[in-house]
């Protein structure tokens, strides 16, 4: 396994006050090339939990192992685990700092002690990968729109070659057009690597057509864990904890309970439409 999480807790301000159990005894494991989709209402633990994949943050108690090595061993390289854990933050502004975007994008490898040749290499090839615009590789990195900002940023962390890539509300703010074109971008870029993708979303919709699996957390806990499909039948306890289900999810209910006997474990649009078209041929 690539990442295995050993009942890790965390907690914001211990000792004090004001501390808050943000973790409690997480355990996990997370296969490399999985796409693996993450949801949790605000303040339940998701953004929590993949800081501290890559060692932004450091649990209370439990171990967290990369690559059958324990990441809080003393000396343990975590430049380099950030590397091989790359994170594409919600707000692109947070890691987007350089004069240009190309020279943004060549930061990482740069850091990663590749010679300038190579991290010019790296960077055009990110970009290509994420279809961003040559005539812009040279505009500032906060002269651009929204979507332009997020594929520059991811374009950064994939420079690097991580073996795992966290998006984190890698759509927030933008239009359908650009939400759609983000995520087919994510699923076509794992597909090619093979890389492990986790994705943190509010979007049921979003999780249900992309993800593998997914991982709903609650209260600091791992409440599912499960194909799309498994998690989905759940939705009546979803609710409980302030989520939802694929809007799909509440049609193929509805028909099912008017007497129509379709299968209302579908998740997505084009699932529905087959299983419609089905019964009624």
């Amino acid at each position: 396994m690539s990442i295995v999480i050993k009942d890790v807790s965390y907690k914001y301000n211990p000792g004090t006050t004001y501390e808050v159990t943000a973790l409690d005894h997480i355990n996990l494991e997370i296969g490399d090339g999985e796409f693996i989709g993450l949801i949790g209402h605000t303040g339940s633990g998701k953004s929590t939990l993949i800081q501290h994949l890559n060692g932004l943050l450091s649990a209370t108690e439990g171990q967290i192992w990369y690559n059958g090595e324990n990441i809080y061993e003393k000396n343990y390289d975590k430049q380099g685990l950030r590397t091989q854990v790359g994170m594409v933050f919600q707000y692109p502004e947070h890691q987007l700092f350089e004069t240009t975007v190309f020279e943004d994008v060549k930061f990482g490898p740069k850091n990663q002690g590749l010679s300038d040749q190579e991290a010019t290499l790296r960077a055009y090839e990110a970009l290509s990968g994420v279809g961003f615009p040559d005539e812009f590789y040279d505009q500032s990195p906060f002269a651009l729109s929204g979507g332009q900002k997020r594929r520059a940023a991811i374009a950064g962390v994939l420079a690097m070659k991580p073996a795992v890539l966290i998006l984190d509300e890698p759509t927030a703010g933008l239009d359908p057009k650009g939400r759609d074109e983000i995520l087919e971008l994510i699923r076509d870029m794992h597909e090619r690597s093979g890389n492990t993708v986790i994705l943190v979303s509010h979007s049921m919709e979003d999780v249900a057509k992309y993800v593998n699996r997914l991982i709903v957390i609650d209260d600091g806990r791992i409440q599912f864990d499960g194909t799309p499909r498994e998690v989905f039948e759940n939705y009546l306890k979803l609710e409980e904890m302030g989520l939802s289900a694929p809007r799909v999810t509440y049609l193929m209910h509805r028909l099912y309970e008017a007497g129509m006997p379709v299968d209302v474990a579908v998740t997505t649009v084009s699932e529905a439409k087959q299983e419609i078209l089905k019964v009624l041929c």
